[in-house]
């Protein structure tokens, strides 16, 4: 008996750098004579979202080991590891915006220039691992 298990893919978190006030467990007196706690300022990092393009290798990495390690308690023998991508894209195509000279021959108006542009992108990503296993006799 065989079996396909799908380990899907995250795509990495991003980052960027924040100033943070961090208190230095010391105190100092106030302008009336209270006490306020010191803080200094740290530079850290700051989880802002999630990559659109990248994904988590190291992550999968892991999730597809714990995935064969659960196959492999089940009695099963893994026969192979496929990657499944898939892709996005995006294009655009106009000759609306695109103007063009017109020359008028007697009673004729002849079109004698005009264009159009475009332009289109894609690319792919690896969106999982698909694992083939056959059950140990």
């Amino acid at each position: 008996m065989n079996r396909t298990v799908f380990v899907g893919a995250h795509f990495k978190p991003t980052y960027k750098k924040v100033t943070v006030e961090v208190a230095t467990g010391e105190t100092k007196r106030g302008l009336f004579g209270g006490e306020k706690a010191v803080t200094r300022e740290e530079k850290r990092l700051q989880q802002v979202g999630w990559s659109d393009r990248e994904i988590d290798g190291p992550r999968l990495a892991r999730d597809l080991d714990e995935a064969i390690q659960e196959l492999n308690r089940e009695d099963y023998e893994v026969i192979s590891v496929i990657p499944v991508t898939s892709g996005a894209y995006r294009f655009q195509y106009s000759d609306e915006d695109i103007s063009s000279s017109r020359r008028v021959f007697g009673d004729t108006e002849r079109v004698t220039g005009g264009g159009s542009y475009g332009y289109g992108y894609g690319y792919s990503y690896t969106e999982g691992m698909l694992i083939l296993a056959r059950h140990k006799p």
